[in-house]
């Protein structure tokens, strides 16, 4: 899977359940917010003021199929 600043939160966490892990060492709570179904890795990352490319970048570090 390859993660884009594009894609919603909520399409990242379905795609790769490890994920939860890198957006929350950025202190993105992302599992638990109500927005995560509609707002981008972008957004998200803009809002807990954190590079966006930093996050998708360790997104897209995940070995496959990690839970």
């Amino acid at each position: 899977m390859r993660f884009t600043k594009d894609m919603s939160i909520f399409e990242a966490l379905t795609a790769e359940p490890s994920a939860r892990a890198v957006f929350e060492s950025h202190g993105m709570a992302c599992c638990l917010c109500i927005g995560a179904q509609s707002e981008t890795i972008e957004a998200g990352a803009i809002l807990h003021q954190v590079d966006p490319e930093v996050v998708v970048a360790e997104l897209n570090g995940l070995p496959e199929g990690e839970d």
